[in-house]
């Protein structure tokens, strides 16, 4: 997405403001600026690893790898790959993003990769222990018993609709090639 002067501007403003309520100790501009030095730090150590290992799944994985296993030929068995690969999914929706993208464009189904990209937030090794250990080992379980159909179905549906009216991924790849056709 291209930074308009709207973007330039909201991203001035905002610095402006967290410069203006520091110079004044306004305790909102320190939170902010401490919130977002701490957002920072979590993404300087998740990010590098993250996109370095999605650079190597779009170099190491076939395409034919991915269609068969994630692509609309795949069924019931590409939604379970789906769910299985999101148990692996460190980083939440910061890495999820990155490689549904690598998985739509290598052939997989929309379906899958809107059940992977729910999935990536619903089913966190991490968040899981954590849930269980303060909410109950109950409540983890039905949490996950309804949330995981729920999610699998829905994402079906809405990716069935989707292939229905012929909707694809932009990539922006597509727009650079369209643009140098003259066609986009």
């Amino acid at each position: 997405m291209p930074m308009t002067p709207w973007r330039y501007g909201l991203f001035a403003s905002y610095l402006i403001f967290l410069a203006v309520s520091l110079a004044l100790g306004l305790p909102v501009g320190r939170t902010a600026v401490s919130n977002l030095m701490e957002f920072f730090g979590y993404m300087i150590q998740i990010l590098p690893c993250a996109f370095v290992l999605i650079g190597l799944f779009e170099v190491w994985v076939d395409r034919e790898a991915v269609e068969k296993n994630f692509g609309k030929q795949s069924g019931l068995m590409g939604y379970i790959w789906a769910l299985i690969l999101s148990l692996t999914t460190v980083g939440g929706s910061y890495v999820a993003f990155p490689v549904a993208n690598s998985l739509g464009k290598k052939g997989a189904s929309l379906g899958v990769v809107l059940t992977y990209t729910g999935a990536a937030t619903i089913l966190r090794v991490p968040m899981t222990f954590f849930e269980a250990t303060f909410m109950g080992l109950k409540f983890t379980f039905w949490r996950l018993a309804i949330s995981i159909p729920l999610l699998v179905i829905t994402s079906a549906v809405l990716g069935s609709y989707l292939d229905s009216i012929n909707y694809r991924l932009p990539y922006p790849e597509d727009e650079e090639a369209s643009d140098a056709t003259g066609s986009g």
